[in-house]
């Protein structure tokens, strides 16, 4: 207000800061909204317990290497032109450097958390391949069939309706075995090696439809310009530590994560499994956060 005008009268200019204060809340949690909503290349994950924002700009790579046989046919990939024809996303298996050419101990690590927990008996609830799937690949209820003969249930990880949150599918296609910018399966050959019914060594591929999943990333890559990431799966076994859609409980971080596979209650893998993206934390933290490490919130992933 300027000093030409006058002063409302007192009743007038409550009304008026009622309106203006309604007016603001109403524009606070339109921007809320708006702020929660992905783009179509973007998924959450968290880190430093906080809820963090992943922005794709690559398609993914599976990383094969001239002496690797990620097929299990005997010839290595040097001398095998087939093995070049399909992306194959093993996990366990590890190359020795990332899509860059960069060495695998400098690689940013994403933390795939993988609720294998679970009370369902029931084969048919387990998820379809999307579009078809691979030829032979395990789906419906083939595929929660083996499940319940491997693990008892079928995991939440390949419910086609889980009952938890998970971060992939994301919001934006909410399709079983999906994922922006993702592969749609996985192959669990080598992890399931020796299992009822599974060879080891492996013969060939075991393809699944890829898990529904939720993402960590370390303190230091909150805030990180897009880079190469390893994906690294992490078995979730108890309940109880998959992380709420705020990041209020959970594992939110990777001292949460190191914490429970200390304790037994999560396995943790490689895989030469690579997604390009960056990431940016959210400004609000919940109640889990560690005290102390906002300074490294500011890091970029190097």
């Amino acid at each position: 207000m300027n000093g030409s005008q006058k002063l409302r009268p007192r009743q007038s200019r409550v009304g008026f800061l009622w309106a203006a204060v309604v007016t603001c809340a109403w524009m606070s949690l339109a921007a809320s909204a708006t702020s929660a909503q992905l783009a179509p290349n973007q998924t959450n994950g968290f880190g430093n317990g906080r809820l963090v924002t992943f922005t794709y700009l690559q398609n993914f790579d599976c990383v094969d290497e001239p002496t690797l046989d990620l097929d299990h046919n005997g010839i290595m990939a040097q001398s095998d032109p087939n093995e070049m024809q399909t992306p194959i996303c093993q996990v366990i298996t590890e190359p020795s450097a990332d899509p860059s050419g960069r060495d695998l101990e400098h690689t940013a690590h994403l933390y795939v958390l993988v609720p294998m927990f679970g009370t369902d008996t029931n084969p048919a609830d387990a998820m379809p391949c999307p579009n078809g799937g691979r030829p032979g690949e395990l789906c419906g209820t083939a595929l929660g069939t083996v499940l319940i003969n491997l693990f008892g249930h079928v995991p939440e990880a390949w419910r086609t309706t889980p009952s938890i949150a998970t971060q992939c599918p994301d919001p934006n296609n909410p399709v079983p075995g999906t994922c922006t910018m993702h592969a749609s399966s996985v192959d669990l050959s080598v992890l399931l090696a020796g299992m009822p019914g599974i060879p080891s060594p492996p013969t060939g591929p075991v393809f699944l439809p890829t898990p529904n999943h939720s993402h960590v990333v370390d303190n230091s890559r909150v805030n990180a310009k897009p880079i190469w990431w390893q994906v690294r799966p992490v078995l979730i076994l108890d309940p109880a530590d998959w992380p709420a859609p705020d990041g209020s409980s959970g594992i939110t971080s990777s001292e949460a994560m190191d914490a429970a596979e200390e304790a037994g209650r999560a396995v943790e893998v490689g895989s030469n499994f690579f997604l390009f993206f960056s990431s940016k934390a959210s400004s609000s933290r919940s109640g889990r956060g560690r005290q102390g490490m906002e300074g490294m919130d500011g890091m970029e992933g190097m």
